[in-house]
């Protein structure tokens, strides 16, 4: 697997953006955690019961009763509901249960579950594999227990909640190298660029989040730029009331290393967007946003005309009085390529962007 941090300099698991200056590079995302899905049903007296007896010294029988709850093959939908909600609670919140039910043998049956035409079963299979998969130990038996191909087809058939879970689910397995892309060539990437755009707030935190994950593949990277992730990307980074400023635009950066996505940013007007953040955007938005403009003009007289022409040499030279150290720097180094338009990169002494 070839994983590309080469102009970018950015790794979301080392937290290693190195052409940025930030306190807390991963701050901008939100990493996903165990599920926020609600309330379940009214338990019955029994699950109560069950639940009341996790805390003794029988948690461990408890677990057991429940994996053997799991198989189709001796007990009834209903009661594969009930054992996975409970198992969905008993790993919301304890780490330690986390790893007692993925060593009780529940990995594989809960990996079936996903692919169950009952989307209410289904979303509770989804749910518990999240769980479980915030265990580090967990992430390579869930893997290897085929959970990557349901994950995605649940990222594409199931419920807003189980499509919402499955996302943060494959981001916790992305966090292994190997898993990136697996999920990539499984099909994720659109389906996360589906859910970027069309989801709810959380949908499109979780999408971000686990596309970022996800796109320090190379390959993915190319994936989502075909799959038209510039649009949303654009779109959510236009409009600063929604949260999402940040994540798009540090998914955005990421991508740039690709020469592929910079005439799809041009295309869905991301240059004006860009200008409007470093005018008006927060001191980590106005870096990220220059960040990509010098990326995109580094090696274009087009691109460098363009981004002039939508007056970014005033707020530019602003941030070289006011920003940080790093944006001060690419800053300045922006407003020499605008300023010379027909110059070369060669002029930063031979440093690319990434340098700088």
């Amino acid at each position: 697997m070839e994983s590309d941090n080469s102009a970018g300099g950015f790794s979301y698991l080392g937290r290693n953006f190195s052409n940025l200056s930030l306190n807390d590079h991963s701050s901008a995302f939100s990493d996903c955690n165990s599920d926020r899905s609600g309330e379940f049903p009214s338990a019955s007296s029994e699950s109560r019961r069950l639940l009341l007896s996790c805390a003794s010294d029988n948690s461990d029988d408890l677990i057991r009763h429940l994996v053997a709850h799991l198989d189709s093959s001796c007990c009834s939908v209903d009661e594969q509901k009930q054992a996975a909600m409970e198992i969905r609670l008993l790993s919301k919140n304890k780490p330690e249960n986390r790893i007692k039910i993925a060593k009780a043998g529940a990995v594989k049956p809960l990996v079936s579950l996903i692919s169950s035409p009952d989307l209410q079963l289904q979303e509770y299979g989804v749910t518990a594999i999240l769980n479980l998969s915030l265990c580090d130990e967990n992430k390579d038996l869930i893997a290897s227990s085929g959970a990557i191909k349901p994950l995605v087809r649940a990222l594409k058939m199931g419920t807003p909640t189980a499509k919402e879970n499955a996302a943060c689910a494959l981001l916790r397995l992305s966090q292994v190298e190997d898993n990136k892309v697996a999920i990539g060539r499984s099909g994720a990437i659109p389906l996360l660029v589906n859910l970027l755009e069309t989801g709810g707030f959380r949908a499109k935190k979780d999408a971000s989040t686990a596309l970022y994950s996800l796109c320090s593949a190379k390959e993915n990277k190319l994936r989502a730029v075909h799959s038209g992730i510039m649009k949303p990307l654009v779109e959510l980074m236009a409009d600063f009331g929604s949260n999402m400023v940040d994540k798009s635009a540090f998914v955005m950066s990421l991508l740039m290393s690709v020469p592929e996505s910079k005439p799809a940013l041009v295309e869905e007007g991301g240059v004006p967007v860009l200008v409007e953040i470093v005018e008006a955007g927060t001191q980590r938005q106005k870096e990220i946003a220059v960040s990509i403009l010098l990326q995109l003009c580094e090696e274009s007289v087009v691109y460098r005309t363009m981004v002039a022409r939508e007056g970014a040499i005033p707020p530019l030279v602003a941030l070289t009085q006011a920003g940080t150290s790093r944006a001060k720097q690419k800053a300045e180094a922006l407003i020499e390529f605008l300023r010379q338009p027909r110059s070369v990169a060669t002029n930063n002494g031979g440093r690319s962007s990434s340098q700088l």
